[in-house]
Parts: C-alpha cells; structure tokens; sequence
C-alpha cells in the first residue's frame, strides 16, 4: 500500500464522495473511514460538490459518473478548472466505461471499479493522496532550474517509489512544466510504471495472480525477493526535465515480454481488467509511450501545458 503522507494525521484529511444513491454513499464512506480513518463529506451530485468546496475544499473528490444536475465528468471537468490542487477519483461501474475514460483525458486522477471498492478503494486514494504531495517550502535555486537529468538504480523495493516520485514532482513544479493536476497525473503514471517493472519485470509477478487478492500476489512476491534470479535484478530510473517537456525510462531485467501481446487498454471493454488499470493510467496520463522490442523498457513522454499552478482554496 502507498505510504500516506508524513506530515498529514488520518483525521485531517478529508474526502468528498460524490453520488446520487444515498446507500452507495454511506457504504463508499465506511469503507474510507474505517480502512483509512479519514474524514468523508458527501454530496448528491456535481453541483452541490462544488457548493461544497466553496465552502471548504476537500483534499480528494471520490465521485461516480451518472448523476443529475451535474454528473462525473462534468464536475471533473470543473475542479481541474477551479480547483487544480484537489485530484478527482472516479468510481466507474459496467456501462459507463467511455465516460469513465474521457474523464481520465479529462483530469481525473484514478478510478476504481464499483464491484472492487472493498478490495481496490483504500490503495487508490492512499496513492493518489501521496502523488499530490510536494514539499511545502520553496527553494529559491530551484526556482531558477532549467534542466535536470537523474539516472536511479533501485531495487525491488517498492517503499522507494513515494520518495523518487516526489523528488521528480519537485523538479517538474520549479520549472514550470505543468500544472498542478499534470503534476499528480504523472505521479500517478510514474508510479504505475515502476511497479510493473519490479513485480511484473523483475520479479515476474502476474497480475492475473491479483484477481485471487493481494495476499497470494504479494507473497509470492516476498517470495522472489529472497530467491534467485529475481533478487539480484534492478530497475533502472532515468528521467531528463526542460520547461517544455519530460522524457522518462524505465527499464527493468526481467526476460521481457512482446509488447504486441498487450490488449488495448483503451478499449472499453478492457476497463475493468486487473491487468490493464495500470497501463491504462500511463497512455492517459503521458502523451507519448513506447516499450522496447524486447518489452523490458518504457519510456514516456510528457510536454509541457505551459500553465502555471493556479491557486485554490487550500485543501483539508
């Protein structure tokens, strides 16, 4: 599970649900309050949300698609725009996966599939939330930054992701490359790519073993880091930051895979795969991604919106 930010208590953090049946609320609402301990506010549809955060902005929207006066993507549509520091995850459910997908184009930071948010929900908000955290205190250096260039060597350890993550969030807010939804956007991306290349590169971790739940798929996992070959693999992190665009690689030494096998993960039909969630969040967060001939490497392109972060009443 992502770590959650340090600096926040689970009880400051606040979460608006956002759904037209009352029961789909409330059980939405246990699930975060009782797995997470956060607090949760609700809100019949898009319209009434946003009166809502004019009142005090929440620190993540978690909204379903179909609902009068205002739906999802609407209101998604309307937070990036008004509220561009406070990420929208949506809850998408059998029939409304076009929508579900021109809302990801559209600024939404995740989705959950309804028939998983017992299983899915708390992960998500718990990585979303850590994607849209960055340092509070400017640097003036680091304002005045051009160009950077990292190369990482990490190990199978996931507990690295949140750092480097949010080192390279730091650098692509000094220079102004996108906004703040992009910011937590590539996060997201970012670290859907690095997992793949531990678990399902390095370690060779089949996602369809998750459809059996997180404990079969993470012992096994646990399993590989003490045994031979998967232990002594590494993935290898590069990234290259200008103020106009981002260049990402990632490569794993796992013996690959042929990257023409890979179903479309855009395709509607695929939206609720368990295999498919996290390519689908790269293609729609990245503008541009390419995986090698042998399948060990992606890289991903990001260019710049030319937008600076816009300022929003400050989240709880």
């Amino acid at each position: 599970m992502t770590a959650r930010p340090a600096e926040d208590t689970r009880a400051e953090i606040t979460v608006l649900v956002v759904d037209d049946a009352a029961v789909d609320r409330r059980i939405t609402g246990a699930i975060i309050e009782n797995s997470l301990g956060w607090q949760v506010e609700y809100a019949e549809n898009g319209a009434l949300a946003l009166a809502a955060m004019e009142r005090a902005a929440p620190r993540l929207v978690l909204t379903d698609l179909r609902m009068p006066e205002m739906d999802g993507l609407q209101l998604v549509k309307a937070v990036r725009n008004k509220y561009p520091v406070v990420p929208v995850v949506l809850i998408t459910a059998y029939g409304n996966e076009d929508i579900a997908i021109q809302a990801l184009r559209d600024g939404a930071a995740s989705y959950v599939p309804k028939k998983s948010l017992d299983h899915d929900l708390a992960t998500t908000l718990e990585q979303v939330i850590a994607a849209a955290q960055t340092e509070r205190r400017q640097q003036r250096l680091l304002e005045r930054l051009a160009h950077t260039e990292s190369h990482f060597v990490l190990d199978n350890d996931r507990a690295l992701i949140p750092a480097l993550i949010a080192l390279v969030q730091e650098h692509l807010v000094r220079l102004g490359l996108c906004d703040q939804t992009e910011r937590i956007r590539i996060g997201v991306a970012l670290e859907e790519a690095l997992l793949n290349a531990i678990y399902h590169g390095n370690l060779e971790v089949s996602s369809e073993l998750r459809q059996q739940g997180d404990e079969p798929y993470n012992q096994l996992a646990d399993q590989r880091r003490q045994q031979l070959p998967y232990r002594d693999r590494q993935v290898y992190f590069t990234y290259q930051l200008s103020r106009s665009r981002a260049v990402f690689s990632i490569r794993d030494e796992g013996p690959g895979f042929d990257p023409a096998t890979l179903p479309d993960p855009t395709d509607p039909a695929n939206l609720g795969n368990v295999g498919g969630r996290g390519l689908l969040l790269i293609r729609t967060f990245m503008d541009e991604v390419k995986f090698s001939t042998t399948g060990n490497q992606i890289t991903l392109v990001k260019r710049g919106t030319g937008r600076q972060e816009a300022s929003a009443s400050s989240p709880r």
